[in-house]
């Protein structure tokens, strides 16, 4: 696969100097502030391949509901002219199969209202006390395990809760679990091998699409089911169309939650003066899941649009054929809309809310009710369980996993007690 060192640009010299998206992850936050710096929309280079990566709030908001970009694949340039295969690592964040996540208009449409049909909010609010129950066990385990020491808040807690609601809300067995965590760690890690990657799609599309055709034959209660018998109005959703849904809502929607809980922990732990009015009651924990969201995305980024004509953004002009990586963390970061101290964690802060970190328009992300809900049970469990809970090793060594997209933690070694 070669590519030009650089693509053409109204600023070469961001086209020649391009930020080097690092995938092991080793300085989120120096890379944060380096994109955010630059400007409006900064020239990235994702694992080879040059993008434009959007920085700031306002235009964010403007081109996540601009009709010129678009998630068809065959309008990237890089792709058309085969400079992009699939031997490149992040194609499977892009190339995923046909669901309400790959495709615009009256299609996404289609796809995303029959969604919607399934997850109700009566269906939400169906499993909070399945939430609950699931967070209590797993709290007791975690109790089971830290009272030998050192535990992993993170295998113990914060990645079975959201896989085992998601599976909950979706009817897949339990038994998989362990399985769609080793697929889904394997698909997202840049040290995978990309033919181990596709090999980890195709046993993913067989797990759903077994999944499906025993719904499909005996429905039950859950979202698959409802996917499958989605009818009100226009073409029920295909076979193939319900498992891409089905597989994309799996990653992103436990992916998501484990970057919400953790991170959350990790800085209320680092700032004990606000993690005291939480516990205090002086602030309340939805505040706490915002001000997370904001600051420390779990998604750092969105893989990618690509510009059906040429596309001025504040004097920079995105070409026909470019992709463009919408840059959450950073935007999140952005003084323009939270204030010159944008970058530094603050629960009182009046604009944490007005973030955009489950995207914007037609496909802002369908289970951000879902993973507030979670992370709003787990946080005021764990720190009501354990209100001595603290970091087991130095911060600096709780590091992230290395994934480009995700804002993941490979572990998180606390003690849950001050003695």
């Amino acid at each position: 696969m070669s590519l030009p060192a650089s693509t053409s640009s109204s600023d070469a010299g961001q086209a020649e100097c391009p930020i080097v998206i690092d995938p092991m992850v080793r300085d989120l936050d120096g890379e944060t502030r380096r994109l955010r710096d630059t400007g409006t929309l900064a020239r990235v280079e994702l694992m080879g391949v040059p993008a434009w990566s959007v920085t700031r709030h306002a235009a964010a908001r403007r081109l996540l509901t601009d009709q010129r970009l678009v998630k068809d694949i065959e309008r990237w340039t890089l792709w058309r002219e085969g400079q992009v295969t699939r031997e490149w690592p992040l194609i499977g964040m892009i190339d995923a199969g046909r669901s309400m996540f790959t495709v615009d208009g009256a299609e996404h449409r289609r796809l995303r209202t029959k969604t919607a049909q399934a997850i109700t909010p009566r269906r939400l609010e169906n499993l909070r006390p399945v939430v609950e129950s699931i967070t209590h066990r797993l709290l007791d385990d975690l109790e089971e395990q830290g009272a030998r020491g050192e535990v992993d808040l993170k295998a113990v807690f914060a990645l079975p809760l959201p896989m085992s609601v998601i599976s909950e809300l979706m009817g897949v067995d339990p038994a998989l679990h362990p399985r769609l965590h080793t697929l889904y760690k394997a698909f997202f890690s840049m040290l995978t091998p990309q033919a181990e990657r596709l090999a980890v799609i195709d046993e993913l599309d067989v797990i759903f699409t077994d999944m499906v055709r025993a719904r499909t034959a005996e429905p039950r209660d859950d979202l698959t089911s409802a996917l499958i018998l989605a009818d009100q109005g226009g073409e029920p959703l295909t076979e193939e169309e319900v498992v891409g849904n089905l597989k994309a809502m799996v990653a992103a929607g436990h992916e998501t939650t484990i970057g919400l809980i953790l991170n959350a922990v990790r800085a209320l732990l680092t700032h004990t003066d606000q993690l005291e009015m939480v516990l205090k009651g002086k602030v309340g924990w939805d505040a706490v899941v915002e001000e997370t969201l904001r600051w420390d995305t779990p998604t750092t980024h969105l893989l990618m649009r690509f510009a059906t004509e040429d596309i001025e953004v504040d004097g920079t002009v995105v070409k026909e054929g470019e992709g463009v990586v919408i840059s959450y963390r950073a935007i999140g970061w952005d003084r323009e809309q939270h204030g010159p101290d944008a970058d530094r964690f603050d629960i009182t802060r009046p604009t944490a809310s007005r973030h955009m970190t489950f995207g914007h328009g037609p496909h802002i992300c369908p289970g951000a009710a879902l993973s507030r809900l979670e992370a709003g049970i787990a946080l005021p469990a764990l720190f009501g369980r354990f209100p001595g809970i603290r970091f087991a090793v130095p911060v600096e060594e709780i590091v992230n996993q290395p994934v480009l997209t995700q804002n993941d933690l490979r572990s998180f070694p606390v003690l849950l007690n001050d003695a």
